[in-house]
């Protein structure tokens, strides 16, 4: 009998306590719904986009429509065009269930998916293997964006990229998070290895343009061995330069004129390098701009010498041979 009664008693105990985390209304409670995140980062309708509509249960509502120029859309049933622009898919299928519940259904499910989403473009130019504009739904990074052109040419790119942001491209204003000059131009100049180190990166928005910038270039002739024009993939210094010339030719004058344009100008500045100094390492290797010429001349003298000397020693053989 005592296990019968501990028996009812735990019965008795375990209704109570299912009864006191029963709902008062006696509806089955529904799950937390899980942070979306931040509704900034999602992607945002915009004005050349193609949305597909679709009205559960009634299939005649369902179609597929463009954004107008002035960023609505106009539905079946519904006398007033709706505001897509810089709304979510979620947020503007909600618009659209109000709409329709306010004069023509009861308790509308609606869903809204932009099959095509061709506002946010951004454009790559310049020296890549895949130049084009991008359609992106997510934010991404600059380097990501380099990585959908195929990478920088490696037989025309420079150091360097530009980006140029023309500011704000729509109306979508995201409160405190936009920027308070959004519609002000910019210009950001970035070292395109840092980028493809991860040294330095940058979110891309809608409308910026990424130039990879062709490699300067500095000419290098005279008395050199390799008379050319030097391609300037990183920072070149004059050494460099003469070393990518293949050397100097025998009787080189030691002083090396660089020839500079100035500035706002068609004019060219001469600077001069004593480069037996630069070589001793008594004066420091000076760093050329780009389209410097590099202009190595002869040392006549020592040129002269040189060919007397060369005379001589070819002249020896002939001397010799007269000798009895």
């Amino acid at each position: 009998m005592k296990s019968y009664i501990f028996l009812a008693a735990a019965i008795l105990f375990s209704w109570s306590a299912l009864s006191s985390q029963t709902p008062v209304t006696g509806q089955a409670t529904q799950p937390t719904p899980e942070p979306r995140g931040d509704t900034n980062e999602r992607y945002r309708i915009g004005f050349q986009d193609t949305l597909e509509i679709q009205v559960f249960r009634h299939p005649e509502l369902s179609r597929r429509v463009n954004v107008d120029p002035n960023g609505t859309i106009s539905l079946f049933r519904l006398d007033q065009p709706i505001m897509a622009a810089c709304k979510t898919e979620g947020e503007l299928a909600d618009d659209i269930a109000k709409a329709y519940q306010k004069d023509y259904l009861r308790d509308p499910q609606v869903g809204v998916t932009a099959v095509e989403q061709k506002s946010q473009a951004v454009a790559v130019i310049g020296a890549v293997l895949k130049p084009g504009n991008f359609y992106i739904n997510k934010r991404i990074q600059l380097l990501e964006l380099l990585a959908f052109a195929g990478g920088p040419d490696v037989e025309k790119a420079g150091s360097r990229l530009l980006v140029y942001r023309p500011g704000s491209t729509s109306s979508c204003k995201m409160g405190e998070t936009q920027a308070v000059n959004s519609d002000d131009v910019q210009l950001m100049d970035f070292r395109l290895r840092d980028v493809q180190q991860g040294k330095q990166t940058l979110w891309m928005k809608p409308g910026d343009i990424v130039s990879v910038l062709d490699a300067d270039k500095v000419f290098v002739y005279g008395n050199v061995n390799k008379q050319q024009a030097v391609k300037m993939t990183e920072p070149l210094t004059l050494t460099r330069a003469i070393v990518l010339a293949e050397g100097l030719k025998p009787a080189t004058d030691s002083n090396i004129r660089i020839l500079r344009q100035k500035p706002g100008s068609t004019e060219r500045e001469e600077l001069v390098f004593n480069f037996k100094d630069i070589v001793k390492g008594s004066k420091p290797d000076p760093f050329l701009e780009p389209n410097d010429i590099v202009a190595v001349s002869q040392d006549k003298a020592q040129s002269i010498i040189n060919t007397i000397g060369k005379s001589l020693t070819n002249g020896i053989p002939s001397i010799l041979y007269r000798v009895p």
